[in-house]
């Protein structure tokens, strides 16, 4: 890759990442509840109770995008002919306390299509970073869908600044940035192209492979991952709608209306400079409306004054909220309060969906987990290490909820036909370092005569 072809990938890269950035912006807005508000139908609608509503709102977004990922937790990896998680790669995790920067991770990919991870070499062993999808970006060979490069990006006042990821090399690049009038600061696509940078170093890739490992949601063979929230955001939005005309509703049918028959629309004097009357002209009706008073010139009478029927705006909210429900197989109850009195086995039918959807979640991120263990075995200079990690199995706890007297009662059943007790320990969901913790503390409960007694009778 001569340097013509890598500052031509950078900017085409750079494209990309400004691309996607609209629509992570607005994915992440709705998923915080800052966009998605109170909607209105009318200017006119708006122009009355946008103020006096603008605190209130729904967020359906966050639930739906938080249900699987709560129930995904990342246990370690086992490399290729053991039995038990590798201990270094367990460490490795720890130091960089990567459980969290996971979570995090996976959180945006539900959300914002993609997310990133990245490992890169230091003094103590691998670092393990996650990195925002509107700063990093990577591409594929069409053939073989490894990662060809990979760039992440950053600015200051003046320049934008990129670290162009291969296989050999890591290459520092900035370019000037462009600031609009408006004050929305971005590179314009016509801005100076991205340029080596001569103050930061060149450095060799100790890794033979892009550092920068990308988290993929859902795709259809594309190269455009889906949002878990996109379905959600316009059947928020038709919600807060709803929410805007009920809450109306209620505040004109909780207060007295007025009409007044048999004389004219009263009428306001227009002053001139001096305060002194020079006409009149009739009252602002958008006041007599927000005043709650109809003027009928002439003579008649009321027929009906019937109140609306505002029951129909939250059945309509409740016919939406089961569209999310059907639409992301959140469970309903996640959504919408339940019954206390639900027996267990309704809640787990209730929430196979979801289970089955976390499931597909921990399929999607399985391979980059691995990758990064991989890459940060080979920063550590762990070459063989890493030829087993590669073909290891990383270790998830499992996505579905049981109760305490269900698992218990499960693991017994296992017991009893003969399966091994770390195997046992592991099903109940213990970390591999509380296994392991565990099977030594029954090594010396079955080494002590007394503690093996009292094990037994336990038992009775």
């Amino acid at each position: 890759m001569d340097s013509a072809e890598i500052l031509r990938l950078a900017t085409l890269m750079a494209d990309k990442i400004r691309a996607r950035r609209p629509d992570i912006v607005s994915n992440v807005a709705y998923f915080k509840g800052t966009e998605g508000r109170m909607r209105f139908a009318s200017d006119e609608f708006r122009d009355y109770f946008a103020d006096r509503f603008s605190g209130f709102s729904d967020n359906w977004c966050m639930p739906v995008a938080q249900a699987p990922i709560e129930r995904i937790h990342q246990l370690g990896i086992r490399l290729d002919g053991s039995t038990t998680a590798d201990v270094e790669s367990a460490r490795m995790w720890e130091r960089n306390e990567a459980d969290r920067g996971l979570s995090e991770a996976l959180m945006m990919m539900t959300v914002a299509k993609r997310s990133f991870g990245m490992v890169s070499p230091s003094p103590v062993g691998a670092r393990v970073t996650f990195e925002h999808p509107d700063s990093a970006c990577v591409i594929y060979d069409a053939t073989t869908r490894q990662r060809r490069a990979g760039m992440v990006v950053w600015q200051d006042e003046k320049f934008e600044y990129s670290e162009f990821q291969t296989p050999q090399y890591i290459i520092p690049l900035k370019r000037p940035r462009f600031i609009r009038e408006s004050g929305d600061k971005h590179v314009a696509p016509n801005a100076d192209g991205w340029a080596f940078d001569q103050a930061r170093e060149l450095k060799a890739n100790p890794l033979g492979a892009v550092p920068l490992v990308e988290f993929r949601n859902q795709a259809l063979l594309d190269d455009e991952p889906m949002s878990d929230i996109a379905g959600v955001k316009p059947i928020q939005d038709t919600i807060n709608l709803v929410w805007a005309y009920l809450l109306n509703g209620l505040d004109t049918a909780s207060l007295p209306a007025r009409i007044i028959k048999g004389i004219d629309v009263p009428k306001e004097p227009i002053l001139d400079q001096d305060g002194q009357i020079i006409g009149e002209r009739p009252i602002e009706l958008d006041r007599l409306i927000r005043d709650r008073i109809i003027f009928i010139p002439g003579e008649g009478d009321v027929a009906e004054w019937t109140a609306g029927n505002l029951e129909v705006f939250s059945k309509v909210i409740g016919h939406a909220v089961e569209h999310v429900v059907a639409q992301t197989r959140t469970p309903a109850h996640y959504l919408i309060a339940a019954s206390s009195n639900t027996p267990a086995t309704g809640y787990e039918l209730a929430e196979a969906g979801l289970v089955s959807k976390a499931a597909e979640r921990i399929s999607y991120a399985n391979p980059s987990v691995r990758e990064i263990y991989r890459l940060a075995a080979i920063a550590e200079g762990q070459a063989e290490r890493a030829a087993q990690i590669a073909v290891g199995k990383v270790l998830w706890k499992k996505p579905q909820y049981r109760s305490e007297q269900q698992l218990m009662d499960g693991l017994q059943k296992m017991r009893t036909a003969g399966f091994p007790f770390q195997w046992i320990a592991e099903e109940y969901g213990l970390s591999p370092s509380e296994v392991d913790r565990v099977m030594e503390m029954k090594r010396t409960e079955e080494r002590d005569p007394t503690m093996e007694q009292v094990a037994r009778d336990l038992a009775i």
